[in-house]
Formats: C-alpha cells, structure tokens, sequence
C-alpha cells in the first residue's frame, strides 16, 4: 500500500459541497490514504451526507465537536487523530485533482523535501472555473512565508510527520493555516512549490477569510504574539500583507489553457 496520507478536512454547515470534496479524495490515484473529517458542530446535514462514506470506506473517519469552537481547533483534533507518514489539508469545500497525492509524494521524494505546496484554481462557487490559477514560490522560507503573507493555498499543502512531527495548529481564529505554515517553517528550511495545478479553491460569498479589513487584528495577533516578532516587525509584515493584497504583486497567477503546463488534466512531474 506504501506511506500513508493523512488528509485533514475540518467542516462546518458544508453539506452543499463536502461530498465534492470527499468524492475527490476517493478518486485519488494514490491509494494509501485516510480521511479524518471533523465537523465544528454543523447545523445541516453534514452528517447525513457523509453517512454512505463512512458505512463504505472504513478509512474515512468522522469527530464531531462537542461545540463549536472554529476551524483552528477542528483541524487541531485532526491532527491528533492523524496515523499517516504524511500530512495533507482539504477544506470540506474546496476540491483535489485525481493525481494530487500521488504528484506530490512523488515531487517530494524527488526533490528529498519535507514541505510542499501545489498550484491551485480558483472557481466560483457553483464550481464554474474563473479560468485563473495560483501557483506556489519555488522555495518559500519562513521571511518569505511572512513578507508574501502566505502565498500558498491551504489545501495544496503536505508535510511528511516522520520529519517535521506532530503538529497542533496555533489558537486563533482566523489565519490560523498560514500560523501552522509558519510553524512548520522553524522546522525545516523552507516549503518547497511545484507549479503543477493540483486543486480547485471556492472562492465562497461567505468564506471566513474574505474581509480582508478584519482580518488586521488576526494579523498582528500572529506576527506580535505567537511568532514574537516584536512591534517594529510586526508593523512592518502587516504593511507587507496590505501591500501584497492590494496589488496582487507576488502572487503568481496564470491563465488556464486546455493542454498546458499548468492544466489540471495533464499536470506533469516535471518541475525543476
């Protein structure tokens, strides 16, 4: 069967999407895997829906919290529950190509990495393509990671557990994935991209992330109080990320063509 995958879906009130995304991690190529779904207290029927996945497919695992207490948390007890050699992160709304895992494990053990990240497409929330793609930095250290403000998608993101550990994801609310980034990145010496488009990202009406204005405050929460950069520094990433968001320079984006590098139909081991 080879290492396993552990993929951590945290999940609240998505029962209009979740199937999508556990569909595409069923459909993975790559066949050592498990999925350990934990929901934030849903009030639809997340768990209706998911009932078929867990009565079929033994590796697919379901927690439901016993209130909610955000993602932060949801994928924190995923992480504690997590038995693979490697680490992988999909939102109960966002979507994987077939050959993610298998391209990805594949890159890392190439490239002998601890730390990658994949391109990703943005569609809309009907699941229209926006006909747009992100790709991840070559080699994103810990400066970097901090002065593009994360300029990797969360649900591209994998870790290999043997080397970077057991992980908890830092206690705040929002930008908590790019906090465990950063965490990660004291770790090891850097996150490792390849441009490969691998992922479909929602971009929802109601994501948590999309105020950028409240998000300031989880900002300086970060930079001043879990990574300890002092003020000065502190000032000085905030201004980097409202700099970063207001002109997009520093983040890669392409155009998708049918039968490109970066289409997710023939995405490619062939980074360099």
């Amino acid at each position: 069967m080879g290492e396993m995958v552990s993929v951590v879906m945290p999940t609240y009130n998505c029962a209009s999407f979740i199937q999508e995304a556990v569909e595409s991690v069923v459909a993975q190529t790559y066949p050592s895997w498990e999925l350990i779904i934990v929901d934030d207290c849903s009030t639809d029927n997340t768990k209706a829906v998911l009932a078929p996945y867990l009565a079929k497919y033994p590796n697919i695992h379901y927690t439901c919290l016993e209130k909610n207490s955000g993602p932060a948390v949801a994928r924190s007890e995923a992480l504690k529950q997590a038995k693979g050699d490697y680490v992988a992160f999909l939102d109960s709304d966002d979507l994987w190509t077939p050959n993610k895992l298998s391209l990805q494990i594949g890159f890392m053990k190439q490239k002998k990495v601890p730390f990658s990240a994949t391109g990703y497409e943005l569609i809309s929330e009907d699941g229209t393509s926006k006909g747009i793609a992100l790709l991840p930095p070559q080699k994103t250290n810990y400066d970097k990671m901090l002065r593009l403000s994360c300029p990797v998608g969360n649900l591209t993101i994998m870790y290999d557990r043997r080397i970077i550990g057991d992980q908890q994801v830092p206690s705040i609310k929002k930008r908590n994935d790019f906090a465990l980034w950063l965490q990660i990145l004291h770790k090891t010496d850097a996150c490792y991209g390849m441009p490969n488009v691998l992922g479909k990202y929602r971009v929802r009406k109601s994501s948590i992330s999309r105020n950028k204005l409240t998000l300031l405050s989880y900002h300086w929460d970060l930079y001043y109080h879990i990574e300890k950069l002092g003020v000065v520094k502190s000032v000085w990433y905030i201004c980097c990320w409202v700099f970063i968001k207001g002109t997009k320079i520093g983040i890669k984006r392409v155009g998708l063509k049918q039968n490109s590098k970066t289409d997710i139909v023939d995405s490619g081991l062939d980074y360099e």
